[in-house]
This record gives C-alpha cells, sequence and structure tokens, in this order.
C-alpha cells in the first residue's frame, strides 16, 4: 500500500492541515481572497462577511455537540485523510464531528481512509485501508461529469456549441468557480470552456437548484435553492428550503444517481441537480468531492437535521461490510 511521503503543494502534509492553521489556507489581497488549493478568487463584501457569521453560530453548536460526545462517550471511528485534512467548512467535517468520528493522526490508527483534494483533477494514491472512499473519484471536470451523466442517464447534457442553436450555457471546467454564462450558439469553442444545454428550471419568479449530498452513493438530504433568473450562477441564494430525496425524486431517478455515483466513484459529495420544467427530466451538472455546507441561507434547524442526517449516513457508510461495495 503507498501513502504520499513527500508534502504536497501549498505546504500540506498527507493527511495535515498545512502550517499556520486556517488563515494559510487563504490569500488575502484588497477587495478578497484567494484559496491555495484551488485558486478559486472570492469577493470579501458585506454579504460574504454576514454569511460567515451564519456560519459560524452553526460552527459553535456543532464544535459543542463534539465535545460532549468526547466526554460521554467512547471515542468513535478514527478516519485518515489524504492528502489533504477537511478544515471545519466542509460538509464531511460536520458529519464527523457531529457523529463523533475522529481525524486519524497516522494510516495505522485509523478505522477507514478517505481521499480528500479539493482539486479538478485529483492526485491517484492507494488507500492504506479496506474501507476506502472516493479514492476513484479523480474527475470531477464539468466535461467528464457530462458525459458520465449521459452514458448513465441516456440523454445528454453537453452540446457542441458551434452547431447548437438557440441558448446555452457556457462553464470553465474547473470545480467550484462560479464563471458560468448564457451564450447564443452558434458560438466558437473557447479553450477551457465546457458547453451545456440550458436547463429551465424556472418556478415562478425563480430558479431552482437542488443541491443533494449523496453518501454511499445514495441522496440523503436535497437543498432546495432558489435564485433570481438573472443571476442564476451566483453561490448566494434567496432562500433555501429542506426535502427528502423521495420528495424530490422518483425511484427511478434515485437508482439512476446511485449509478452515476457509482460511476465516478463518489462515495462521498454534493451532486447539482436541475429539474427541466418542460421535460421533467433532470440533469446532473456538477459534482464536488469535497463540498462545503450546509448552504447558509437554510434555517438552522433544517441545517442541524440535515447535518444529523449526514451524521447517520457517515456511520452507516464506516459500518458497512467493504465486501458488498
Amino acid at each position: 500500500m503507498i501513502e504520499l511521503q513527500t508534502p504536497a503543494p501549498d505546504g500540506f502534509l498527507p493527511g495535515l492541515p498545512p502550517r499556520g492553521g486556517w488563515f494559510k489556507d487563504f490569500e488575502f489581497h484588497d477587495g478578497g481572497l484567494t484559496v491555495h488549493k484551488t485558486g478559486t478568487q472570492i469577493r470579501l463584501d458585506a454579504t460574504l462577511i454576514g454569511e460567515c457569521l451564519v456560519w459560524f453560530g452553526y460552527h459553535i453548536l456543532v464544535r459543542a455537540r463534539s465535545w460532549a460526545l468526547a466526554a460521554t462517550r467512547a471515542p468513535g471511528p478514527a478516519i485518515w485523510f489524504t492528502p489533504d485534512r477537511p478544515r471545519p467548512w466542509y460538509l464531511i467535517w460536520a458529519a464527523m464531528a457531529w457523529s463523533g468520528c475522529r481525524m486519524a493522526k497516522t494510516p495505522d490508527e485509523a478505522d477507514a481512509s478517505f481521499c480528500f483534494e479539493d482539486a479538478t483533477w485529483g492526485q491517484r494514491a492507494l488507500p492504506t485501508h479496506e474501507r476506502a472512499f472516493n479514492f476513484t473519484c479523480l474527475d470531477v471536470s464539468k466535461s467528464h461529469v457530462a458525459a458520465v451523466f449521459e452514458e448513465v442517464f441516456g440523454y445528454p447534457l453537453a452540446i457542441d456549441p458551434e452547431s447548437y442553436v438557440g441558448d446555452a450555457v457556457e462553464k470553465g471546467e474547473l470545480n467550484g468557480v462560479h464563471d458560468g454564462r448564457i451564450i447564443a450558439c452558434p458560438h466558437p469553442r473557447l479553450p477551457g470552456k465546457t458547453y451545456q444545454r440550458l436547463v429551465d428550471t424556472a418556478v415562478g419568479p425563480f430558479i431552482h437548484d437542488l443541491r443533494t449530498p449523496c453518501v454511499g452513493g445514495k441522496p440523503v438530504v436535497v437543498w432546495i435553492k432558489r435564485k433570481p433568473a438573472d443571476n442564476r450562477f451566483s453561490i448566494h441564494n434567496l432562500a433555501v428550503t429542506r426535502a427528502d430525496p423521495a420528495e424530490i425524486y422518483s425511484a427511478e431517478e434515485l437508482a439512476l444517481i446511485a449509478a452515476f455515483a457509482a460511476r465516478m466513484g463518489l462515495d462521498w459529495g454534493g451532486l447539482d441537480i436541475l429539474r427541466d420544467q418542460p421535460s421533467g427530466r433532470i440533469y446532473i451538472v456538477d459534482v464536488n468531492k469535497t463540498d462545503v455546507g450546509p448552504v447558509i441561507a437554510l434555517s438552522l434547524r433544517d441545517k442541524l437535521k440535515s447535518t444529523d442526517a449526514l451524521a447517520k449516513a457517515l456511520i452507516a457508510l464506516l459500518k458497512a461490510d467493504p465486501r458488498k461495495g
């Protein structure tokens, strides 16, 4: 079994946080900050600061529960993360804290291993345990997601912008950049961009996105995000509500989502799913194997209910017989 032996980029050591604490994850500059690992640029404004304060209130409750569990229960399962260790704003961190799981300091003391790297194209590494997750989810680029989606669902998301006629979406290949824009086709194909059909998700005056965290390849919860149509690619939401996956997806759709996750090698992660209102079809447009959350605009009650559901699903994943995967 092979583990990375040399420091990963930007000061990361395998399975450990970068030296210097959270602030070393970012480079601060006028008007915002840049995430070292992904290169994502974030504008620092009043809206973002307000959302950070909302998140911090949720984080305090999750951390308080983790302290209470540590004081009253036997230690939970230990998980080794490589090449990076998740920070508190990642969903896997919250689910672990809520369920009493621990981050292993070494591979030898761990009960399971997770490949965790906030990158579009991940490093290939061999797991150190029989219970190993996300090690085959190495490509979450938009074009790969679209290709796997068409293979599993049987109808296309991707389009050829130079022959397609009508409105379409142009996006960068990288995960988490939120640089989408609507274009009129035919349109020249630009390097580093991917092209998808424009899915009509409008319900009344708003568009609806279905953020769907999955564990063990199965949807655990759905966050229905509402945005104005003219700001559909923004990271900010007007409102978000929580729903059970069975309330949103049919049994056939749930089976296809599970098949898609398996084909992607996604044991843990979030899917961005759109439902086309004219046809009723769903489209998986994005995969995030290192998803953050819960979504800020959720009520605190729904954040905690979502975290509880994800924590229970994580424990079930860790306890599942790996031979039946």
